[in-house]
């Protein structure tokens, strides 16, 4: 059927695919990065918990080193805000990319001269 469809149309098509895919590709990494920062926050609640003279371990690859309390939850801290940034960014590229997604389909549309499947 693609054969019969002009090559304009055809490249639309492509277009529409392809953002389809970001649009995936985004929502999954997306979706990773917010559980990360859930288990950062989650960190965080149960350093609070600690006392101040409370020995705590930081994983660093395989091994677990003693580390002071506040300097681990400065790192955390900074790593919250680290992925916080990041998913207000993602959130951002979803909409510029579902807008485009939009455009596409309304111009593909047009061009059939057939309502598009939501």
């Amino acid at each position: 059927m693609s054969s019969e469809l002009p090559p304009q149309i055809q490249n639309q098509l492509a277009q529409l695919q392809q953002i389809q895919q970001q649009a995936q590709a985004l929502a999954v990494q997306k979706n990773q990065i917010e559980i990360n920062l859930k288990e950062t926050e989650l960190a965080l609640e149960e350093l609070d918990k600690l006392g101040t003279d409370a020995v705590v371990y930081r994983a660093i690859g395989d091994l677990l080193i003693k580390t002071e309390k506040e300097k681990t939850k400065n790192a955390l801290i900074e790593k919250k805000d680290t992925l916080s940034l990041r998913t207000q960014t993602l959130a951002r590229q979803e909409e510029r990319i579902q807008k485009r997604f939009q455009q596409l389909q309304e111009q593909l549309k047009q061009a059939i001269g057939t309502p598009v499947a939501q």
